[in-house]
């Protein structure tokens, strides 16, 4: 009996020691094979990511960043998607356009490990990385107003440079809106100018072509505006005739419209004369009236491609309608609430609009324009739009909510305002001796404020599908680039700090306008 109960114990203890070896050796072997690794729960398998697969994973998962580490990786990820930034190889907080060689994975790590010792680079990581999650979520907040203007701006293309390498509509959105184009500073660059001074006569006003006066320095014509934290496509006439293929991009503004306008058509056309253009101007009405000096505007077709490209004179976008059409020195009544006819009829036929106004507002204008201001129809009796000040902006508001409340129903529509270009009269105004006599460029100088210096504009497209062509602080530096006293048909004490020599200043508005379309 004894020794049958101690031959049983004895059985069960060896069964047992065999069965714990074998479990020890299966799950050695789970751990060592790798063909068993699918064989994983999903909890398991989620711990052997690669730090190249962690990359990948969206910021939003991330709640709280606790660590440098995970700082270093959701810095990397907002840095794919950031516009025009490139990420350097050896430093997770390089600078924007800093260029760096190749280096191998093996020194990146050891220099990655040696920064997150560094207290100071803990700090700046810190803060650089808050700043880049604030930009992100800007980024991804106006991608949603972007998406919104309608299925058309999916194929528009990446406005940086640096970005090229990306795919997807999605990263085409948030790089185009992230970047503030009106921050940064000009610089030399001797592949400028865009189109000759000497060559555009075609297209070319001859009193904005400096190169036709006595003026003697150019090099005004050499610089170039540099965004800050991101690179602007490269203008070239292909790439614009090509993206705006069957479509037509119309001006509507003042005299500082007219200019950019002019600008662009020497601009697509390279400077020089083209034959083949063909001068639409008739499908719009933009034919010279019966005493007029000149028509209210013009447009012009590049047949190879059927894009349009048009500008119509709107001093101010409010509608202006005669008191009397039977008397030639009639008053005007100036609509404020009421966009210009020309735009209520052919805005279905635009693809691009493009507003401005602002210099017209003023006393002297009125009187000379014999313009009255009405509002709902009826002459105007609110004391705080017949200060003219108040006048302008109730007219910019009204104008550019009305194209907005247009875009739901023309999709293929995209709308600009494009904000005030400054006056640069010092020692007096147009008609007291102002002049403008600097010919050095102003460089060094940067524009590093994030809010527009024209808040009238950025006030009335804010909350809208209206885009912002801000240009105002950064043609503030430029107060070389003026007319001057090289007008063709000057005035003796008269200086013309207005309007703008060409080639120039408002060739960068239409290179920051051609990003943004």
């Amino acid at each position: 009996m004894k020794g049958g109960f101690h031959g049983l114990m004895g059985k069960q203890i060896s069964l047992i020691l065999i069965a714990l070896v074998c479990s020890t050796i299966l799950i050695w072997a789970w751990e060592k094979t790798p063909l068993l690794s699918p064989l994983l729960p999903p909890e398991d398998r989620l711990l052997q990511l690669s730090p190249e697969t962690l990359l990948r994973v969206p910021t939003a998962s991330k709640p709280h960043i606790s660590s440098v580490t995970e700082k270093e990786v959701v810095n990397e990820h907002h840095e794919e998607i950031s516009p025009g930034i490139e990420k350097s190889k050896t430093d997770v907080i390089a600078t924007p356009f800093e260029e760096k060689g190749d280096v191998s994975e093996r020194e990146m790590a050891k220099k990655q490990e040696e920064r997150k010792h560094s207290p100071e680079v803990v700090s700046e990581n810190s803060v650089h990385v808050e700043e880049r999650e604030e930009e992100v979520n800007d980024n991804f907040a106006l991608e949603g107003e972007h998406q919104a203007k309608g299925s058309a701006n999916a194929e528009a293309p990446v406005a940086s440079a640096n970005a090229s390498s990306f795919n997807g509509d999605k990263v085409t959105h948030v790089e185009k809106q992230a970047c503030n184009y009106a921050k940064g500073k000009w610089v030399v660059d001797d592949s400028r100018p865009l189109y000759s001074g000497f060559g555009c006569k075609q297209w070319l006003s001859g009193m904005w072509a400096c190169r036709l006066t006595q003026r003697t320095d150019f090099a005004y014509e050499k610089l170039r505006w540099q965004p800050n934290n991101c690179a602007m496509e490269e203008f070239t006439a292909s790439n614009f005739l090509e993206r705006m293929q069957h479509k037509t991009i119309a001006f509507v503004g003042d005299s500082l419209g007219r200019q950019q306008f002019q600008s662009l058509m020497c601009m697509a056309t390279g400077g020089k004369e083209m034959s083949d253009v063909l001068d639409v101007g008739k499908e719009y009405g933009l034919v010279k009236a019966k005493g007029s000096i000149r028509p209210d505007g013009w447009a012009y077709r590049f047949p190879r491609t059927n894009t349009t490209i048009l500008y119509y004179w709107s001093a101010s976008l409010a509608d202006l309608e005669p008191l009397d059409i039977t008397n030639r020195l009639t008053d005007y009544a100036m609509h404020l609430d009421r966009p210009p006819a020309f735009l209520r009829r052919f805005l279905p036929k635009f693809n691009v609009l493009v507003l401005n106004t602002g210099h017209h507002w003023n006393r002297g204008k009125f009187t000379a324009n014999r313009w009255v201001m009405h509002v709902g129809g009826v002459p105007n009796i609110d004391r705080k739009i017949a200060d003219i000040g108040g006048a302008k902006n109730f007219t910019i508001y009204s104008v550019v909510h009305w194209v907005d409340s247009q875009l739901l129903k023309y999709p293929g529509l995209k709308a600009f305002y494009r904000t005030i270009s400054p006056r640069h009269f010092f020692n007096g105004d147009w008609n007291t001796g102002g002049t403008c006599d600097n010919t050095t460029p102003s460089l060094g100088e940067e524009v590093l404020q994030d809010e527009s210096s024209d808040p009238v504009a950025a006030g009335a497209v804010k909350g809208t599908k209206v885009t912002l062509t801000d240009i105002t602080a950064l043609s503030q530096l430029r107060d070389e680039g003026h007319i001057s006293r090289y007008s063709i048909r000057s005035t003796p004490g008269m200086q013309d700090c207005l309007h703008w020599c060409l080639p120039g200043v408002p060739d960068t508005w239409n290179e920051i306008l051609f990003a943004q379309v």
